[in-house]
């Protein structure tokens, strides 16, 4: 019922149902006009029979006939009356049962549904609207960035082809309009030359049609595309202002980078000038079995440690923390001071053979994107894909078959593999291929992705070490676009966001603050004018022209903002 008045409005408005309105009411008005002809007919034949009834029963009769509910309680006695009868009787039968009907759907109960649904799903937006961001598609990617926007309280509107699936975009609380993604019209509705940013994420020739056709209105709006194929990347380029992502590949780079002993110890995931975010294994450190306190990793590198991986469960650490040998530790520093933290504090990996290889399972984009990124730093690995098509002339690396059945498992070097890396596009089958690889090997390390967020509890469960999200990551490459000053989620569920000092803590130390015990963050670093102190002293009091930089699961981040 909330909608029920901007129905009305847009259903009155419109020429084409003022029209039908009229027509509507002119029928009505032709009905009427045979009643009250009946009626009278009614009166001079009961007159001519020696009979006489009132004017209300004259309505009475002509209704129930030409309805054909026909009570029989008034009735003619002449054959005149009895023609007339059967006259009344067909005529109501054609106007009433058929005609009105028909009338009524085809004037005023179609267009009202057409009504409903311009009105939930518009065709454009408000002339005012400005600093939105338009997005072409929806998608495991853009279904994450809505969530960073709502977030964020940016605004945004998603492109749908037609009305049917606009209403059931806006019933699941998306903001929806209704559009072809090629017509340069769809975008002059959506005020593009208002937005902050145009979102594109479908196929690599739906995208080049969207970016040439938003180029034809305006050359100043960014837009971000995705990418399928490297061959695209020159022709997605071409109209200009654009950044171009290969998702997969980059998604595929990343989960090459976490492999155990491939390059340095330590692990860069994010960096904020020269503030930079590294993880590491504590399998690969001394640490391991130590209270944070007695570590004295601060005092001795000026390198903190922000947050402990265990198993999928985030933790911001206190004085008293034990750090397990199972740990992933998340550092902050400058690149001397992770250095540093390197020289002091990591040791020879001896859990696995220098010549042990990466096993991939899945030899898709993002597998071959991992097998890239291994290459290039001298690793060995194989591949195990089931598609014959794909496997088929790739050279020994690659290996056709099943990584569900053990024998192909072992052909491919499972029992002697430094870290499984799982790179199916499919949830379901990550899981159960991350449950199965933990049971052959419990101390592997294994790396895999999630596709949707909502499997990056399931596969830690499953005994993943590490899950990379898919559509995390590629919501956080868009945010930054849009946000060059945000330090993209590096990790499922953890984000490093920046923000000026709130003027409720202007001049208020970080200890009276009481930051991390109201929302969870932890501040890691401050932004000043001309210089980032990592790891500020809490006894400082807090300038207001300055930015915090906050580390925080997405709750932490969202209790932070709603307070300050």
């Amino acid at each position: 019922m909330k909608y029920l008045p901007s129905q009305l409005l847009y259903f009155f408005r419109n020429k084409t149902t003022k029209r039908n309105l009229v027509l509507l009411a002119k029928f009505f008005a032709f009905i009427i006009a045979i009643i009250v002809l009946y009626s009278i007919g009614f009166h001079l034949i009961m007159l001519h029979e020696g009979r006489q009834f009132s004017w209300v029963t004259g309505f009475y009769w002509t209704l129930t006939v030409m309805s054909t509910l026909g009570f029989g309680d008034i009735t003619f006695s002449t054959d005149l009356g009895l023609l007339f009868t059967l006259l009344v009787l067909i005529s109501g039968v054609v106007l009433l049962l058929i005609m009105l009907p028909f009338s009524f759907i085809q004037f005023f109960y179609a267009p009202w549904l057409e009504a409903q649904s311009d009105s939930l799903a518009p065709r454009e937006l408000p002339v005012e609207t400005t600093g939105h961001i338009i997005i072409t598609n929806l998608d495991p990617i853009t279904k994450k960035l809505i969530i960073k926007l709502n977030r964020r309280q940016l605004e945004y509107v998603l492109l749908a082809d037609d009305s049917q699936q606009a209403i059931e975009l806006h019933d699941s609380g998306y903001r929806v309009v209704v559009g072809e993604p090629d017509d340069p019209d769809t975008y002059l509705r959506l005020r593009v030359e208002n937005a902050a940013l145009v979102v594109a994420t479908n196929d690599d020739l739906i995208n080049t049609s969207i970016a040439f056709t938003v180029r034809e209105i305006t050359s100043m709006v960014p837009i971000v595309s995705s990418a399928d194929n490297s061959h695209s990347l020159d022709i997605l380029e071409f109209p200009g202002n654009m950044r171009v992502f290969q998702f997969m590949k980059m998604l595929g780079n990343l989960m090459g980078e976490r492999t155990v002993g491939l390059g340095r110890a330590i692990n860069i995931v994010s960096s904020f000038d020269k503030l930079h975010i590294a993880e590491i294994s504590t399998t690969q450190t001394s640490l391991g079995g130590t209270v944070l306190v007695d570590t004295d990793i601060r005092q001795k590198t000026g390198a903190i440690v922000i947050g402990l991986w265990e198993k999928g469960k985030f933790e911001i650490p206190g004085p008293q923390t034990l750090i397990k040998s199972s740990s992933i530790l998340l550092l902050a520093g400058t690149m001397e001071q992770l250095d540093s933290f390197e020289n002091l504090f990591t040791v020879c990996d001896i859990s696995h053979d220098a010549d042990a290889s990466v096993l991939i399972l899945g030899g898709g984009r993002v597998g071959l994107a991992v097998a890239e990124k291994l290459e290039q730093q001298g690793m060995g690995y194989k591949i195990i894909e089931k598609r014959s098509t794909l496997a088929a002339g790739k050279g020994d690396n690659f290996i056709n078959g099943d990584a569900a059945d053990l024998n192909v498992l072992e052909r491919a070097g499972v029992k002697k593999a430094r870290t499984v890396i799982i790179t199916t596009h499919n949830d379901a089958i990550n899981i159960y291929l991350t449950f199965y690889c933990r049971q052959l090997r419990p101390e592997v390390q294994i790396i895999t992705r999630a596709t949707n967020e909502r499997s990056v509890a399931k596969l830690h469960m499953a005994g993943a070490d590490l899950v990379l999200s898919y559509a995390s990551m590629g919501a956080n490459s868009i945010i930054n676009v849009l946000n060059p000053d945000e330090i993209s989620m590096f990790t499922e569920g953890i984000n490093i966001f920046n923000l000026p000092v709130p003027k409720s803590l202007a001049g208020k130390t970080l200890i009276k603050s009481n930051i991390r015990e109201s929302t969870g963050c932890s501040v890691i670093a401050l932004k000043k004018m001309e210089e980032l102190v990592v790891g500020p002293d809490p006894a400082l009091p807090l300038n207001g022209e300055d930015d915090l930089i906050l580390i925080g699961t997405t709750e932490s981040e969202q209790r932070f903002l709603e307070l300050f």
